[in-house]
């Protein structure tokens, strides 16, 4: 019997949960089978269960991993000393360099989610709310301080992630653009429309 083969510094169970995402966000959640995880293994079924104990466990632990790694980028930049303004670009920097890098476990903690079970969607979704309710306040801040035009907080924040979403399309498509310097650009059509 074949042995999950896992990359470096990657343990066994991230190289099953990175292949999940990849079937999750190719063919979804529901059509996706742990047989069919196993095959693009390379292993029996079986020896799926020796690292973890459904798909339900795949799909929580994909939408945990995403969630825990935003909320802690998000309180070590509200803890720093920096201006709003460079609070939001190193939010908006980090979710394109997420989109970019990890884009199979964010497009499935986007789209999947709704898979999740009882009481872990609740938790998911406050776990959002709470995170988007965050951003706003960045905002608010830095209206405040006069660093960021009199906008509404909560479109700025919906403007910025459906932004960042939209590289589902360009993923898709990749154009003859860097990913340094689509981050670039990115950052500067969002930011300079809400800068003083």
């Amino acid at each position: 019997m074949a042995k999950i083969q896992s990359g470096k510094n990657v343990t066994k169970k991230e190289t099953i949960i990175q292949k999940a995402a990849y079937l999750f966000k190719t063919k979804g959640y529901s059509a996706t089978s742990m047989r069919e995880l196993a095959n693009t293994l390379g292993v029996e079924a079986p020896s799926l269960y020796n690292y973890i104990g459904s798909k339900s466990e795949l799909i929580q632990a994909i939408c945990s991993k995403v969630m825990s790694e935003f909320t802690i980028n998000l309180d070590a930049i509200e803890n720093n000393s920096e201006t709003a303004i460079s609070k939001l670009e190193a939010i908006v920097r980090f979710h394109i360099q997420k989109m970019l890098n990890n884009f199979d476990e964010v497009f499935v903690a986007n789209h999947e989610w709704k898979h999740l079970k009882e009481p872990l969607l609740s938790t998911f979704l406050n776990q959002r709310r709470s995170y988007e309710k965050r951003l706003m306040i960045l905002i608010e801040n830095g209206v405040e301080k006069n660093e960021v035009r009199p906008i509404n907080p909560y479109v700025a924040v919906l403007t910025i992630l459906s932004a960042v979403r939209g590289l589902e399309f360009w993923y898709g498509h990749k154009k003859n653009v860097t990913q340094l310097e689509l981050e670039n650009e990115m950052v500067n059509h969002l930011l300079n429309g809400i800068i003083k």
